[in-house]
C-alpha cells in the first residue's frame, strides 16, 4: 500500500519523559526511589513538543490533522495522561513542558471583560493544558509490572538462564573494571541498569566524572544495559507476562483509536507520557525490534511513537502508520511492523493486540497472581464475601429451589462492595473523552 496517498484522521502518541536526576530500581522487582526532572529534561519535552507542532499543528505540513485547532488549545480534540508513578513526578512533569511546545505562549489566550478591559493569562498568554495524572496505586494502564508476582518470577527466570550466565561471564572483565566509577555499586550483571543509568546521568551532569570515564565505557554499558531490559521487559510469546508493561498500556493505545475513527467523536490526538519500559514491550509485541534490532533496547530520553490513524485514499478501513523519533533524532522514521510492509490495517491491529490486553484491575490481579497490592485486596475481599454469601445454611433440598436467587444476590453483593470501594462502576467509564460510540468497545483502561 502506498504511503503517500492517505488521510491523516488522527495521532495516538507515546512519549518517554526528558532528562532527570539518577535514581535507583531493585533489580528484582523494579521497585523505583525518587528522583526529579531537570531544566535539560524541560527544554528536551519542549523542543519534541514544538516538532509534534510543526507536524501535526501546522496547516502547511502535509501531516497536519484535518480540523485541529492550531492556535488556542481545544479541549474536546484532544486526550492527555501521564505515569505519576515509579519516577516520582518526572514523567508528568515532562508532559507539562511536552504540552508548552505543542500549545506555546500566545496572546490570543485572552479574555475582554464586561467593562471592556482585555486580560491575558499569565506569562504573556500561557496555556494551561489538562492532563489527567494517572497513579499506579488506582491503576495499573502504565505500570503493569510493577507487584506483579509473575512478572518477577519471569525477571528470576531470565537471571537464572544459561544465557544470562554466558553473558555475566562473557562481561565480566568490563564489569569487573568499572568500581572506580560506581561509587560502590554492585557491578553483578543483574544491577546493568542501575549500572548505565548512574554512568549515563552523570556523563550528562559530572564534568569529573565525564572527563575521567575511559571514551568507550558508556557505550559498552549502553549495550549491555539494552540487551538486560530487553530481555526483562519482553517475551517469546505476545501474550507472556514478559510484555506485561505493554500488555497494559495496549487500552489506552485502542481507546485512542476508536476515538478518532468514530467521525461523531472530536478526539484527534491521543497523548500518553510513560517511563521506557512500555516501549520495550511494544516493540516487542509490534515485531519492530525484531526486524530492527538497534531498537530493541531502552529508548532515548524525550523519545516518542507516533501511531497514526489514516483513512486510505481508495477507501476501506483506516489504517495505522508506525512512526519513532529516538530522543534528540531530528525527525520521525516510518517502520514495518506486525510482519507486513506498509501501513496496517486498523482490524489488523485490533486482532493481534485486543487479545492479550489487560483491561481491567480484575484481569491484572488474576494475570499477576496478586491478591493484596493495587486493588486486589479489595477484589479478593468481594470474591470471599460473594462465596460466604454463596454457602446455604439451609437442607440440599431447600437449597436447590433457592440457587437461582442465591446467585443473584451474590452479583449483587459483589457489585455492591466493589462499587463501594471504587473498582467498579456502572456505565460508561470514559464519558469525559469519548463523545460517540467507537469502532469497537473495550473494558476500562486497566483502571480500578
Amino acid at each position: 500500500m502506498s504511503q503517500d496517498t492517505s488521510q491523516l484522521l488522527g495521532v495516538v502518541l507515546l512519549v518517554r519523559h526528558g532528562d532527570r536526576q539518577g535514581f535507583y530500581q531493585d533489580p528484582e522487582t523494579y521497585t523505583a526511589t525518587a528522583t526529579q526532572i531537570t531544566p535539560l529534561g524541560n527544554q528536551e519535552e519542549f523542543l519534541l513538543g514544538g516538532y509534534l507542532r510543526s507536524l501535526y499543528l501546522n496547516e502547511s505540513s502535509p501531516s497536519y490533522i484535518p480540523g485541529m485547532s492550531t492556535g488556542l488549545f481545544n479541549q474536546s480534540q484532544v486526550y492527555i495522561q501521564a505515569d505519576l508513578g515509579g519516577e516520582s513526578g518526572v514523567i508528568y512533569d515532562s508532559c507539562v513542558s511536552l504540552t508548552q511546545g505543542l500549545w506555546p505562549v500566545t496572546p490570543s489566550n485572552n479574555i475582554t471583560l464586561a467593562n471592556g478591559t482585555t486580560v491575558t493569562a499569565p506569562l504573556g498568554g500561557y496555556q494551561y493544558i489538562p492532563i489527567e495524572a494517572v497513579d499506579p496505586n488506582l491503576s495499573v494502564s502504565l505500570e503493569g509490572f510493577d507487584d506483579c508476582n509473575t512478572f518477577d518470577t519471569h525477571t528470576t527466570a531470565f537471571y537464572n538462564s544459561s544465557e544470562f550466565q554466558q553473558m555475566a561471564t562473557q562481561s565480566a572483565p568490563f564489569l569487573n573494571s568499572l568500581p572506580p566509577y560506581l561509587d560502590g555499586r554492585s557491578v553483578e550483571l543483574q544491577n546493568m541498569w542501575n549500572i548505565f543509568d548512574f554512568m549515563n546521568v552523570n556523563d550528562i551532569h559530572n564534568a569529573t566524572f565525564a572527563q575521567a570515564l575511559p571514551p568507550t565505557y558508556l557505550a559498552q554499558a549502553y549495550a549491555l544495559a539494552n540487551w538486560h531490559e530487553y530481555n526483562v521487559f519482553s517475551d517469546v510469546d505476545i501474550g507472556g507476562i514478559g510484555n506485561i508493561a505493554g500488555q497494559t498500556l495496549l487500552p489506552s493505545i485502542l481507546n485512542g483509536f476508536a476515538d478518532i475513527a468514530n467521525s461523531s467523536n472530536p478526539i484527534k490526538l491521543s497523548i500518553t507520557a510513560i517511563a521506557y519500559k512500555p516501549f520495550l514491550s511494544l516493540f516487542n509485541m509490534t515485531g519492530v525490534a525484531a526486524a530492527n534490532p538497534s531498537l530493541a533496547g531502552i529508548v532515548d530520553y524525550a523519545s516518542a511513537v507516533a501511531l497514526e490513524l489514516r483513512q486510505p485514499s481508495a477507501g476501506g478501513e483506516p489504517v495505522i502508520r508506525l512512526n519513532f523519533k529516538n530522543g534528540s533524532d531530528p525527525s520521525f522514521s516510518t517502520y514495518n511492523f506486525l510482519n507486513r510492509t506498509g501501513d496496517v490495517p486498523l482490524s489488523a491491529f485490533i486482532d493481534a493486540m485486543a487479545p492479550v490486553a489487560v483491561n481491567t484491575t480484575a484481569d491484572w490481579c488474576t494475570i499477576c497472581a496478586n491478591t493484596e497490592d493495587r486493588g486486589c485486596a479489595a477484589l479478593t475481599l468481594a470474591t470471599e464475601q460473594g462465596e460466604a454469601a454463596a454457602r446455604p445454611k439451609i437442607s440440599p433440598v431447600g437449597a436447590g429451589f433457592l440457587g437461582a436467587g442465591l446467585t443473584i444476590a451474590v452479583v449483587a453483593l459483589m457489585a455492591g462492595t466493589l462499587a463501594f470501594l471504587g473498582l467498579l462502576t456502572v456505565g460508561n467509564l470514559r464519558k469525559r473523552r469519548s463523545k460517540g460510540t467507537g469502532l469497537f468497545e473495550l473494558k476500562d483502561s486497566a483502571s480500578s
